[in-house]
């Protein structure tokens, strides 16, 4: 029976580079995947993009390329990513750069257009927002980006058009390992059971580490070993949709049914409707087995119908966060931190700072769980003696938030006694709503760079 290896390269924008070479180079790879794109990154990306109009991809591009392109042309392995973000057609023509200046040659680049819908957003105004429950309208003069969760089809048309190198923007995150899966195999797009079980392997595969023990390790409870060096999996599939999942002999981390178990359902809302644009996944008849270590065989997965509707995932410019922390140490340190929050409220309220939401956390005390859940895991907050104070502000104006961290910061002089270690901060905001368009309104092309 015919089988592809496909290995994990990245499971966010920032991963570590080292476990995706060593996939490349031990794994015997057909394909790596990179998954390097959240709601939010892709609409600070298009901030950077309207800035720039030669940026607006991963910011790690580069520096993952510089090592990935030998590799990809000395073991033959295919690369699919997310990397374009805002911009794939720039992510192409830099790596058919970098690809030049290596001395590479016969290399096919292709960068999958169409997600990005900003510039036709105003025809969706009326539309409701999943998240806030009015219309798109409320946020007219916020948005800074609209991308489409598109699927595989893309991908697939770069596939068949012989592209070694293949930049998306915003694809389902399971379209990067389901796509060259549908190709190889000559599966059916409406073949909804062959479909599912495609999706459940993406959706193993989408954040690298964690299935190899990254996200699983509880000391005592669940040990991982050498996790500090844990390596990324490799999916074997057979052309039936069977998955064996497996990581490079000697790499740190464990391949076992639990970590497994755990990636499957990390994200999944409902098990047995998890939805992309290629279809909806079943989960509720997956099967596991420990087949040899390290190495898990996965089965049962189905499928149905894909949706008609599309998630456009909008990014909106939001609010100003003013924050700042201060730490109070040894007898009394829980008391001085909350005298210390208490004067800051005060503060603010004093000089008549506009605050839409205030939060006051004493780390290693209450930041966690809040008060109620806190005073029954630790009844005497006497016995911290360590507490660092937190105090975030949500406000409308840059200046108002700035006025947040500085009344953190002049705890330094005006008490309680011993606060050390002062910092402050002020992010503008950048949020998500979502709506759903008709999947007709999406129109992907792939285009090609070549060397």
């Amino acid at each position: 029976m015919h089988k592809i290896r496909i290995g994990s390269g990245a499971g966010y924008g920032g991963d570590r580079l080292e476990p995706a070479l060593e996939l490349m180079e031990k794994g015997d790879l057909d394909y790596i995947i990179f998954e390097c794109l959240a709601e939010r990154t892709i609409a600070i990306a298009q901030e950077q993009r309207l800035k720039n109009p030669d940026k607006g991809y991963n910011g790690l591009l580069e520096y993952r390329m510089e090592k990935v392109l030998p590799l990809c042309v000395e073991k033959k392995i295919k690369v699919i990513t997310n990397m374009g973000a805002a911009n794939p057609e720039a992510a192409a023509k830099a790596i058919k750069r970098m690809a030049q200046d290596q001395g590479i040659k016969g290399l096919k680049i292709a960068a999958v257009l169409g997600d990005d819908i900003s510039d036709k957003i105003d025809e969706y105004m009326d539309y409701n927002v999943l998240e806030l429950d009015k219309s798109l309208k409320h946020l007219e003069n916020k948005i800074i980006s609209a991308n489409a969760y598109v699927g595989t089809e893309g991908i697939i048309e770069a596939l068949r058009n012989d592209a070694d190198i293949i930049i998306t923007g915003r694809v389902s995150d399971p379209a990067l390992t389901l796509a060259p899966i549908m190709y190889e195999f000559g599966w059916n797009s409406e073949d909804y059971d062959l479909i599912g079980k495609g999706i459940m392997i993406g959706h193993l595969l989408e954040c690298a580490g964690q299935i190899t023990g990254g996200y699983y390790a509880d000391p005592g409870y669940k040990d991982v070993p050498d996790a500090w060096n844990i390596g990324f999996p490799i999916a074997e599939i057979s052309e039936d949709g069977e998955v064996v999942i497996a990581k490079v002999d000697g790499s740190g981390g464990i391949i076992t049914t639990g970590t497994c178990k755990e990636q499957l359902i990390y994200e999944i809302h409902d098990p047995s409707a998890y939805v992309t644009p290629d279809g909806i996944a079943d989960y509720t008849n997956v099967i596991m087995s420990q087949i040899d270590k390290d190495k898990v065989l996965i089965k049962g997965a189905s499928g149905r119908a894909k949706p008609d509707t599309l998630k456009v995932s909008i990014g909106y410019k939001d609010c100003f966060i003013g924050e700042g922390e201060i730490s109070y140490g040894g007898s009394g340190a829980y008391e001085r931190a909350k005298l210390a929050g208490e004067i800051v409220k005060k503060r603010l309220e004093y000089t008549g700072v506009e605050i839409e939401e205030l939060r006051i956390d004493y780390i290693g005390a209450n930041s966690m769980y809040k008060d109620h859940i806190s005073d029954n895991m630790l009844s005497d907050r006497s016995y911290c003696k360590e507490v660092r104070l937190r105090v975030s502000g949500r406000t409308k104006e840059r200046k108002e938030a700035e006025k947040i961290a500085n009344e953190v910061e002049t705890l330094y002089t005006n008490g309680p006694a011993g606060g050390g270690g002062a910092t402050k901060s002020v992010k503008e905001i950048v949020s998500i709503a979502s709506i759903f368009i008709p999947r007709e309104d999406i129109n992907i092309q792939a285009v090609y760079e070549e060397v």
